[in-house]
Parts: C-alpha cells; structure tokens; sequence
C-alpha cells in the first residue's frame, strides 16, 4: 500500500509530516511518498529512506480554495491528488488548506458516481469509540438528499472503521420529536425513516447537541454549517474542560499531591479526547481515500491521520458506497415533490 503525503500541508510543514511518514513506514509497515520541495524534506529524512516526489509550489491558506489546485498544477497538494488520480498510490493525506483539498479531489479524483456531494466527515472523540458527525462544513447549504447520502455513507464508514455493529444515526435537531427542526431537518427525517424501515440504515430519529458526546449515538447527519458551528463549539468546550481540570490539578499543594495520585486516569482521560489520537477528516463521497489532518497537525496527528487513511483503503468503504448508491438517490418525482414544499 502505497500513502501519498503532501510534506508542504499545514502549519508544522515539512517536519511533522515528514516524521509522522516516517513513523507510519516504520510501524505501520506501507510505503509513503512524501511530495514537496525536495531540498526543505530531504534534511528531515536524518538518512532515513523514502521517497520524495519533488512538488515547486505550495497551496497556503491565502489561496481561494476554489482555484488554488488549479492554478499551482505543482503544488504539493494538487501532485498528490493527480498520482492518486492516476493509480500512482491508494490514498492521500494532507494537513493543508480544508477548502482546497476538498475543491482539488472533486475537480481531480472525481466523486463517486452518483454521489452529489463529498462530505467532510470528523469523528469526534467522546472517550469511547467516538461519534462521526457528517457534515462539519463542506456543503453550507444542503438538501434532504445530500443528508440522505451522508448517514449512509457516514453509516458505512462507522461500521468498517470504526467498530460501531449496525451504528446508530442521528439527525441533529433542536428537539428529539419528529416535529421538530427546520424544512430541510423535517424533510429528511422522513427520508431517514424510510430507509431505516427498509433495513437500510439503523436511523434513531433526532439527537439534541447535549446527546452527541454521550454515547447514545454514533454517526450525526447535519447540513455543513450547523456541523461546522458545533465542531468548533465541541473542540473549544474539550480544550476548556482540560485547561480547568489542568488549573485544578496545580492550584495547591494539597490538590498537586493528589494529582500524582490520579495522573495515570487523568492521562488516560486526556488521550481519549485527544484529536491529536483520532487522526484526521475523511473526504467520504470521494472515488478514492482522501484524508484532511488539522492545519495544526504535530508529528502524532500526521501518524494517526495515515493510520486512519490505510483503515480506510483496507475497509471496503467506498465499495460498500458504491453497491448502495440506488437506495441514496431520490427520483425526479421526489425531488420536485421536495422542492414545492419548501
């Protein structure tokens, strides 16, 4: 299995992409191409042995996502989607910009025929398995049958890669009643529940945001924006918790002495909400494993991110998409149905 790295991708670049290849080659045992500017990756290497496929230019976060793997063809980024494009390798990990990367593997890798859009697809960590939510700002504006095709393709992932037997979807609401939510929210509730009584999907009904850390739920279907609001919400609230626990711990002599008591189940805790342990994002709906790393990714992020890419190539996802795409599709009828009751 052969893992294409874009080196120049996020903030930390080249190092902690160079050392967390470097680490996936050795532990992992498949082979990683690191693509960026030779001269700038070679002195990482420390004679280790890899290959670099030499890449001039680099997408940085000034770039306009919607153009950038266009307009620099030689940035790291686009080289990595185009060998995967062309067979050259079985997955692509970048930490560099949301936006591009997402843009480059629909222009360059192509979605999965009949799929309407690529979701970004984190798993949050809840100190257990973890809970997906789909989508967490890809698709701003969706319609029911872009959810439609996240809970299933986020169902599929959730069972071959997470470990989740028949995952519980949710539909993130404001209430857990079917009447509850917006037009889109009410729309697709009925689809959801209409492949659940298919034997489709093991759909719940609605999830509140105070149940999607609490274990009753693994896959979260959500339009782009919502998903966004409450990523960034659920990642402020860990690091908060963690920075509080932190200030209790050495606030006094007395509370330092009982922190060395509980310093083996508060590390155990803190690395079960690390996103540094999870890995990155999947691109799902992608015709090929695309993963997003965050832009701050360190050298174990990187690692986790290509552990979750070589998962990904191994599990069969995108295959099981494609066997299911009739079931993920609406007709004609019902899509104008849907929109004269807007």
């Amino acid at each position: 299995m052969r893992i294409l790295i874009d080196a120049m991708g996020g903030d930390n670049a080249p190092k902690a992409p160079v050392l967390g290849a470097l680490r996936a080659a050795a532990e992992l045992g498949v082979e990683v191409a690191l693509i960026g500017k030779r001269e700038e990756i070679e002195p990482l290497l420390s004679g280790a042995a890899a290959e670099i496929i030499d890449a001039r230019e680099v997408v940085t976060m000034e770039d306009d996502p919607s153009t950038a793997t266009r307009r620099k063809k030689d940035s790291s980024m686009a080289v990595a989607l185009r060998l995967l494009r062309e067979g050259a390798g079985d997955a692509v990990v970048s930490a560099g910009s949301t936006g591009a990367l997402l843009t480059g593997a629909t222009l360059t890798v192509k979605r999965i025929p009949g799929i309407r859009r690529a979701a970004l697809a984190p798993v949050l960590p809840n100190g257990g398995r973890g809970v997906m939510l789909i989508d967490c700002g890809a698709n701003v504006e969706c319609t029911p049958e872009y959810l439609l095709q996240f809970a299933f393709m986020g169902s599929f992932y959730a069972g071959k890669i997470m470990g989740c037997a028949n995952p519980r979807v949710g539909l993130l609401s404001n209430g857990t009643e079917p009447t509850k939510g917006y037009p889109l929210g009410k729309h697709t509730y009925s689809l959801l529940d209409r492949a659940a009584a298919e034997g489709r999907i093991n759909f719940i009904g609605n999830v509140e945001g105070t149940d999607v850390m609490a274990g009753g739920v693994d896959v979260v279907v959500t339009d782009g924006f919502t998903g966004n609001v409450f990523l960034k919400a659920s990642e402020g609230m860990i690091k908060f918790a963690l920075g509080q626990l932190k200030g209790v711990f050495y606030g006094s002599t007395k509370n330092k002495l009982a922190a060395l008591a509980l310093k083996r189940d508060f590390m155990g805790m803190k690395d079960g909400l690390d996103v540094n342990k999870i890995g990155g994002t999947a691109l799902l709906g992608i015709s090929k494993p695309v993963v997003k790393a965050h832009g701050s990714s360190n050298e174990e992020a990187i690692f986790s991110a290509i552990r979750q890419a070589v998962n990904f190539c191994r599990a069969g996802v995108i295959e099981e998409i494609e066997k299911n795409i009739t079931y993920m599709r609406l007709s004609p009828e019902e899509l104008a149905g849907m929109e004269e009751t807007k």
